[in-house]
């Protein structure tokens, strides 16, 4: 990994000792300019858990990618800056009382003397890392938005608060460390099977300081300062074009 490379990759000209503040400024770093995308599904690219093919997909040829490429690629970043990172098995939530399988996604766990909460690749979620703590109570506020992560069993839940008051949870996970290995059953099953909603429809989407743009099919979706727009797009031309435009992207078939 060149990490200079990587930085650059994702505009960053920060502080590097590891630290919070550091955590936290590469966290929304990231976000704002590698964007959550599952383009290799639909493009008939397979996807490689291995950091040497993450950081040529990610940094080089600057793609984006689902969890395990995100998280996992940002992970061996940390680990290269010295931070102590664990990559941690998540299951996310189906609704307010079932989850999906374990391995469903991959967040990650940073320690100093705080533990924390980090993830690059949830979509629209956290901008800044979150304190994981057991004796943490009390909402974070988290880019406008509040997150609470509780101890549940064997689990710890993490939920956002809904506009109108309500708690959601997002996924819930352990803090037994796990290997890109560990992984590979459910990444191979996002890759391949018609019910994973990765196969069904293209995604490609990041958080901009203003808000967040998406790509969703053939849909054009800009939030800024609360306000949503949504335009259809007409052809495939058009797809090429905003993705260039809005994400950088290329797609070589």
């Amino acid at each position: 990994m060149n990490i200079q490379t990587y930085l650059d990759r994702i505009n960053y000209r920060g502080p590097l000792k590891p630290t919070p503040n550091t955590l936290r400024e590469l966290q929304v770093a990231h976000l704002h300019t590698v964007p959550f995308e599952n383009l290799s599904i639909h493009n008939g690219e397979t996807i490689v858990l291995a950091d040497e093919a993450l950081y040529a997909k990610i940094v080089t040829r600057r793609r984006g990618g689902f969890c395990y490429e995100l998280n996992g690629l940002f992970a061996a970043l940390l680990r290269a800056l010295g931070f102590q990172v664990t990559m941690l098995s998540a299951a996310v939530a189906r609704d307010e009382s079932s989850y999906g399988p374990a391995f469903d996604h991959m967040t990650l766990m940073v320690e100093l003397e705080e533990r924390w909460l980090v993830d690059v690749g949830f979509g629209d979620s956290f901008l800044e890392p979150l304190r994981l703590d057991s004796r943490q109570e009390q909402a974070q506020d988290n880019n406008h938005r509040a997150f609470h992560i509780q101890a549940d069993g064997a689990y710890w839940r993490l939920s956002q608060r809904d506009h109108d008051g309500d708690w959601s949870p997002q996924f819930r996970f352990t803090q037994t460390p796990y290997q890109y290995a560990d992984y590979a059953a459910m990444c191979h099953y996002h890759q391949t099977s018609p019910e994973s909603h990765f196969t069904q429809r293209r995604i490609c989407s990041r958080a901009t300081p203003e808000g967040r743009i998406t790509l969703s099919g053939m849909r054009l979706i800009t939030t800024k300062n609360g306000e949503r727009q949504e335009q259809e797009l007409a052809d495939e031309a058009a797809y090429t074009e905003a993705l260039w435009t809005h994400f950088g992207i290329v797609l070589v078939r």
